[in-house]
């Protein structure tokens, strides 16, 4: 183990040796606070405690299954196998399958997903009358998501007049109903949502005093990484675990707390020492991911939020490259220089595409990169589109291996009662559903007792609904000795699933099956890694806990050597050696819903801090003149971003030479100035004030970054004499090629132009990119 500690600088070894009592470790960007956290859990193991008496809560799966192996390493494969590590809501859905019983709930309950939720408000707001213009599924659940993660129970929220007044201001009334009804139907299906497994734990440890008093005894010490991102209802339940031993070491940085929108609230960090006393301080300041002028960029930028805690994060590496900042035409000229420098970056510097990532506010930033890089046959991959999980032909089968771990889960019974197409329609579906709500039983309760209840369907759906009920028992038969990839690979040839898509012949269908294999792939692998560990079967129901709470970037592709696009949310715990952040543009970054208050304007700032500090040697700031939005060309001006970065850490790619506006109407229409009328003016005496003197630095950040009243958008004037027919030009995006002809006069001007690819296109010289060779 000494060994392992003297790895550690003096700023790491000190938390790691702190044993007991409370403690917080400020880490910076890049300063190793997950090697703090592993070697911490492994010290502890060697100083005698038992690691089913540590509790470690991280940021992702990913996080979890990297530190535990780290440890492996030191104490051994066996010993930490019984360390309870993993996400807030991976670690307490473990809880809650062994006691939330005590809550009315099954062991197997199901874990619904934001859209089986979303699918679950959508049938509630249309079974009672409501206008879903007005009661929008997705902002209803995004509210009801918040009261959660709040502690506002439907309880509560009848209770508080200001909230049932904020709903009616929003002409949305009824929100508490559909709250009301949207907590009961998940009851009676067996399921929690993703905030129900943090609020359901509040409850469990609030009203079950016994059950409290088991976890604080058996976590004595407990580890939270991320501090500065837990909410409310996750401050709660790790105050309520330590409050016992009060061995709780919480590791953060406040300058990355960028989650608001999810609830996470950074006063947890701000005031970990008021909650604790003789709390042990310790700072990691020593930055080892990225350059000098990196960190010190940074360290510029965070230096303007007002409420943060103390540090000064440096490093010992090397100064780098500067931050090249780029300006672009427009969005799509954005693309082509990014994927351009991310081709010569790998040719010149023998870069992987894994080394290149490019980060953005928004997900839709990325049909230009994508568009850039496809044409550049640059593969890349995009985190937090469309989840592999989430395809339909993918839900289809988890609907059914969900059913047989948990038949009351209406959702997923609604999805595959007549797919593949069984002649169940949605007359018989309405009747089951309102069947169901009236005699308050699940809607496979109802199909299992159709002899005894009053349901007005014919002899044939009777059949069909029984030979359903029929098929799933014969799941969950096969459940009891199988694992779960036999299991599986069974049910997607017994239900149809595989068939329906064989069947189907298009390239879609093909596609379809193939991902469905991808998935029974998936599952294999699983089992296989299931029997390293300890307490694990490799049964079904493991499976779909794991698919579940598992993020985008848990996923394995496979394939690690694409450019990885993201938002910049996303990147955050990750690490590139090449960096590109784009749409560096007012209202976009900082964004323009984003900045009502100083509160979201310094959160903002975070977010920049963290995108630059993804870097590890070269970091590029991108931002266009014109930009697509909602359908429309609108200019955009740089960052503010950018120019609160020390001028000493940039280097323009382009600066803005030899350009003045053109007027848009003919001055001649003013005619000549009569000198000999104008008034003599007496010169003001005095300067003007110093209040409105810019800033020389300003102003040579404006020269640089700043067209003087705006840019041209091609490099050609319409009266260019030098373009003739016959001329040789270069167009940035069609390549060389000769004019042809020219026609019209003035704005109009357009010149009929053969490139040596072959095609003919006529462009209209007040826009065209061109240049004469």
């Amino acid at each position: 183990m000494e060994k392992f500690i003297n790895e550690l600088n003096e700023a790491q070894k000190a938390p790691v040796l702190h044993k007991d009592g409370p403690l917080m470790v400020i880490a910076g960007a890049g300063s190793g606070k997950t090697r703090v956290l592993t070697y911490r859990i492994a010290y502890l193991m060697n100083q005698g405690v038992d690691a089913f008496n540590i509790l470690s809560l991280t940021f992702t799966n990913k996080a979890a299954r990297e530190m535990k192996q780290r440890i492996s390493d030191i104490v051994g494969a066996s010993e930490a196998k019984n360390l309870m590590m993993g996400t807030f809501h991976s670690v307490f859905a473990k809880l809650l399958r062994f006691d939330g019983h005590k809550l009315g709930f099954p062991s197997n309950f199901t874990i619904y997903d934001t859209q089986d939720s979303q699918r679950l408000i959508s049938a509630i707001i249309k079974e009672m009358g409501l206008d879903k213009d007005i009661y929008k599924y997705k902002q209803v659940q995004n509210r009801i998501s918040s009261f959660k993660n709040s502690l506002i129970t439907v309880k509560a929220y009848f209770n508080d007049r200001d909230l049932i007044e904020a709903d009616a201001m929003a002409k949305r009334p009824r929100m508490g109903e559909i709250y009301q009804n949207y907590v009961d139907r998940c009851f009676k299906a067996g399921a929690m949502d993703f905030d129900d497994l943090l609020l359901r734990t509040n409850e469990l440890l609030t009203r079950f005093p016994e059950v409290l008093a088991k976890y604080q005894d058996r976590f004595r010490y407990i580890l939270v990484d991320e501090y500065q991102d837990t909410n409310h209802s996750q401050y709660l339940i790790v105050k309520a675990l330590s409050d016992r031993f009060h061995n709780i070491c919480v590791v953060g940085d406040d300058a990355q707390s960028i989650y608001s929108f999810r609830g996470a609230n950074i006063n947890n960090i701000l005031n970990f020492q008021k909650d604790y006393e003789n709390v042990g301080m310790y700072r990691l300041e020593q930055n080892y991911r990225s350059t000098g002028n990196i960190v010190n960029a940074a360290n510029s930028i965070i230096a303007k939020n007002k409420n943060q805690l103390e540090k000064v994060v440096w490093t010992s590496n090397d100064d780098g490259p500067l931050i090249k900042v780029h300006r672009s035409p427009t969005d799509a000229e954005e693309g082509r220089f990014v994927a351009g420098s991310i081709f010569e970056n790998k040719m010149e510097n023998q870069m992987d595409n894994g080394d290149f990532a490019i980060l953005y506010r928004t997900n839709s930033q990325s049909r230009a990169m994508e568009d850039a890089l496809r044409k550049r046959d640059i593969p890349y991959r995009i985190y937090g589109g469309l989840s592999f999980y989430q395809r339909k032909e993918i839900k289809d089968v988890l609907s059914y291996l969900r059913l047989i771990i948990n038949p009351k889960d209406e959702e997923a019974l609604k999805r595959v009662i007549n797919f593949p197409a069984r002649g169940i329609g949605q007359s018989t579906i309405d009747k089951l559903t309102v069947a169901a709500n009236h005699y308050n039983r699940s809607i496979y309760e109802v199909m299992e007792n159709l002899d005894r209840v009053d349901l007005k369907i014919n002899a044939g759906i009777k059949r069909k609904l029984t030979d359903f009920v029929t098929m799933i028992k014969s799941f969950q038969i096969m459940n009891e000795t199988s694992d779960a990839f036999t299991l599986s690979e069974h049910v997607a040839k017994k239900t149809g699933v595989l068939l329906e898509f064989k069947k189907d012949g298009t390239p879609e269908g093909i596609g379809k099956m193939e991902n469905i294999e991808e998935l029974l792939n998936g599952i294999k692998d699983f089992v296989e890694g299931q029997k390293e560990l300890a307490d694990a079967t490799g049964g079904l129901g493991e499976f779909l806990e794991d698919v579940a709470l598992a993020t985008d970037l848990d996923k394995d592709t496979g394939d690690d050597d694409r450019v990885a696009l993201m938002t910049i949310h996303l990147a955050k715990g990750l690490e590139f050696p090449y960096v590109y952040v784009v749409g560096m543009e007012e209202d976009l970054f900082p964004s323009g819903m984003s900045m009502n208050t100083r509160s979201e304007l310094e959160e903002e700032r975070r977010l920049f801090y963290v995108a630059l500090t993804r870097a590890e040697k070269q970091a590029y700031l991108t931002f266009a003149q014109n930009r697509y939005r909602w359908g429309k060309l609108v200019d955009a001006e740089p960052s503010r971003f950018i120019e609160e970065i020390d001028d000493k850490y940039i280097e323009n790619l382009t600066p803005i030479q030899n350009y003045r506006y053109k007027p848009l109407i003919d001055s001649d229409i003013f005619g000549e100035v009569d000198k000999s009328k104008l008034r003599q003016q007496k010169p003001v005496q005095g300067s003007p004030p110093s209040s409105i003197k810019p800033k020389e630095s300003q102003l040579r950040k404006l020269r640089k970054l700043k067209p003087e009243l705006s840019t041209p958008v091609g490099n050609t004037n319409v009266s260019d004499p030098n373009l003739t027919e016959g001329s040789l030009i270069n167009h940035t995006r069609f390549g060389r090629g000769q004019v042809i002809k020219i026609e019209g006069v003035g704005n109009d001007r357009k010149a009929e132009i053969k490139f040596d690819k072959g095609d003919i296109k006529k462009l209209l010289l007040r826009f065209a990119k061109l240049e004469v060779l």
